[in-house]
């Protein structure tokens, strides 16, 4: 697929995961054989947010994300803090210097020596420029095992443009489109139920409106913001348009 072909396929993408599919073949083809994407609404100056609301699509092995993610290692992670600190592209090299010098905190050298086992080597990160001091995203880029950091610098040096542009566009139309995070799903009536909420009805109006009581409608929104993990609707409201689950129109 070129360039082109690609970019036109991203922009009329319908779903996250033909997205992905295409985006994993694309990059495969510079050498980068394993992705690891995150995005956050939930930024705050201590903590990314809960993990259970980021979005994250990775090829990684269960091994690598059970350990990486829900361990917590990311916290750690040297080229994380610089994709918090940075936008743009930058390569791995940094760490061989980091390493070199020994620059790093002991738990960012434990991050390192996992990334290692995990046969992780070599690479680069996309961090994306974000409007609000709550959000933030990024991509990790990983060579195959047997591509040095030398050799996958060279391919960015001929290739680093367009593979930047792609990353970025896949991005932005990531934010687009629905996203269910595990256990954050949403049923129809529940969906309904926020929505007439974001319409400014009231809880008499909805029951109307869905044909139910005011006690089933409470039901409903009580449910959203159990599946929500939230205290109050309105917070109910924000997060399930944040994740594009309401107000969509359908394929």
């Amino acid at each position: 697929m070129s360039l082109r072909d690609y970019l036109h396929f991203i922009a009329r993408c319908p779903s996250i995961e033909e997205l992905w599919d295409a985006h994993l073949d694309k990059m495969a083809g510079y050498g980068f054989d394993r992705l690891i994407y995150g995005f956050t609404r939930y930024r705050t100056s201590t903590s990314l947010g809960d993990p259970e609301d980021f979005v994250i699509l990775t090829n990684h092995s269960r091994a690598y994300t059970d350990e990486f993610i829900t361990g917590g290692l990311y916290y750690h992670a040297p080229m994380v803090h610089w994709a918090l600190a940075n936008d743009g592209a930058c390569s791995w090299t940094v760490l061989h210097d980091m390493a070199r010098e020994r620059a790093m905190t002991p738990a960012e050298e434990r991050v390192v020596d996992f990334n290692r086992r995990m046969q992780v080597f070599a690479g680069y990160t996309v961090s994306f420029k974000s409007i609000s001091a709550r959000s933030k995203g990024a991509i990790a880029l990983t060579a195959r095992a047997d591509i040095s950091q030398a050799e996958i610098d060279d391919v960015w040096a001929e290739h680093g443009n367009d593979i930047k542009l792609m990353n970025d566009i896949a991005h932005l139309k990531i934010l687009t489109l629905p996203y269910t995070a595990p256990n954050r799903g949403l049923t129809n009536r529940q969906r309904e139920a926020l929505e007439w909420v974001g319409d400014g009805k009231t809880m008499q109006d909805i029951a109307i409106l869905m044909g139910l009581t005011s006690a089933t409608v409470e039901k409903h929104l009580r449910l959203a913001r159990e599946a929500l993990a939230v205290d109050t609707t309105a917070q109910a409201v924000l997060k399930a348009s944040f994740a594009n689950q309401i107000f969509v129109l359908d394929a």
